[in-house]
């Protein structure tokens, strides 16, 4: 009995080796053969010839790109919004999770219900947009920031979270005397390192992302992000051409550009990602599993 439950858990352990091992090829080709393209040879990059790994070495696509002050201004555009808006995100978020945590805060439930009721219903693109322009904010910066200063499902999540403190650490600090700001940034800030960091990755990451918000709020190109940029490489790509190409290069270079555009917007965030993952695992589960 016991060979026979060695065996099937060894079966078992084999599948799921497979099955992963599956899954990380699925996932890390699309960014191995980006990359691949993006440093090939041109003429083999235009021929299609690249399947996974490069064929030649060149990059002359990556120095069009980063000699493109377009470039160069979209990236400073991103670093803003995405700093100050995870700023903004997490700092809002974690404000309104806490009280809702906390037992004593006697109207906890007609908040909740009222902010979960945004994510069954909301007004719809043109009331916001209306709304958005009446306010002022069309065609500024704050308009991508102010619109989703809060999400909802980070505020249940971190709300979840916070409702795992244990009360008598509040209580106990009440009766030395410390108010609620002091509690909350003297206890309940340090001690909820994993799910901070899990509202900074999903925030960062959705502004970093982010652009169709952009395309409706900010004709000015001036004030664009990256990612809109990206797209708009992708969808037009002869204007791309026409401004950093010179004549007959454009038809070879055009496809290796739009590939190092891709790598240039995607670096940042796999770059941040390792140094917050050891809380992201954690604070996932403890603030979607614990109520």
């Amino acid at each position: 009995m016991n060979y026979a439950r060695t065996t099937s858990g060894r079966l078992a352990d084999a599948a799921i080796a497979i099955i992963m091992i599956f899954v990380i090829v699925i996932c890390l080709y699309p960014l191995v053969f980006v990359f691949s393209m993006s440093i090939s040879d041109p003429l083999a990059a235009a021929a299609q010839e690249v399947w996974l790994f490069p064929k030649g070495f060149s990059l002359n696509a990556y120095k069009l790109v980063l000699d493109n002050p377009d470039i160069w201004k979209s990236y400073a555009n991103t670093l803003w919004y995405t700093v100050g808006g995870t700023a903004l995100n997490v700092t809002m978020t974690i404000l309104l999770a806490y009280p809702l945590s906390r037992r004593s805060f006697v109207l906890r439930h007609p908040i909740t219900l009222m902010i979960v009721f945004t994510m069954l219903f909301n007004g719809g693109l043109i009331p916001t947009f209306i709304l958005v322009n009446n306010i002022g904010l069309y065609n500024t910066r704050w308009a991508l920031i102010i619109l989703g200063a809060v999400g909802v499902w980070y505020v249940i999540i971190a709300r979840t979270y916070f409702s795992t403190i244990p009360d008598s650490l509040v209580e106990s600090a009440k009766l030395d005397g410390a108010n609620d700001i002091r509690i909350f940034w003297s206890i309940v800030v340090p001690l909820s390192k994993p799910i901070i960091a899990v509202l900074v990755l999903f925030y960062a990451v959705g502004h970093w992302n982010s652009y169709f918000s952009a395309l409706i709020y900010l004709p000015n190109k001036d004030l664009q992000p990256l990612q809109l940029y990206l797209v708009k490489v992708l969808v037009e790509s002869t204007n791309l051409a026409d401004s950093v190409l010179p004549g007959e290069e454009k038809s070879l270079a055009l496809m290796q550009i739009k590939y190092s555009i891709i790598i240039v917007a995607t670096l940042p965030i796999l770059f941040v990602y390792p140094f917050l993952q050891k809380y992201f695992v954690k604070g996932v589960m403890i603030g979607a599993i614990k109520g």
